[in-house]
């Protein structure tokens, strides 16, 4: 059954939770106009179930989360992420949480308002629904 695979993305399972929250200071990231951009940082958490409320270990049940950042955040299943991130952390084997938005300076300028939402990758490559867009801008 589809929907048995797919998880919940709600403000409940993978909210962006601390949205974006800044950690000032300067980056070693440049943006796409040239000047660096601050660290931003993305952090959520992830599903524990599927939409049938059977249980789900992100820890070996996922393989990754997929970034996508646009202005519109109109976010369809067409785009391209623009950052994956794997489930675990291969230093730590803990559960990845966070992702630098600064890393993707090369794509991002200051002074624009972006929108950034997450999927979540089974170890199958089955893919959630897209989270809530949220906010952000350098």
């Amino acid at each position: 059954m589809r929907t048995r695979t797919r998880w919940i993305l709600s403000l409940a399972t993978m909210i962006l939770l601390g949205i974006l929250s800044g950690c000032g200071g300067g980056g070693s990231s440049s943006s796409a106009d040239g000047s660096p951009l601050p660290a931003k940082t993305l952090s959520w958490a992830a599903p524990e179930s599927y939409t049938d409320n059977t249980s789900l270990n992100p820890l070996t049940d996922l393989n990754g989360f997929e970034i996508y950042v646009n202005e519109s955040g109109s976010f369809t299943e067409a785009d391209t992420p623009n950052a994956v991130v794997s489930a675990v952390d291969p230093a730590t084997h803990t559960l990845t949480t966070s992702f630098n938005l600064a890393n993707l300076a090369p794509y991002l300028s200051k002074g624009i308002a972006y929108r950034v939402s997450m999927r979540a990758v089974a170890v199958t490559g089955l893919k959630s629904d897209f989270s809530p867009p949220a906010s952000f801008s350098f």
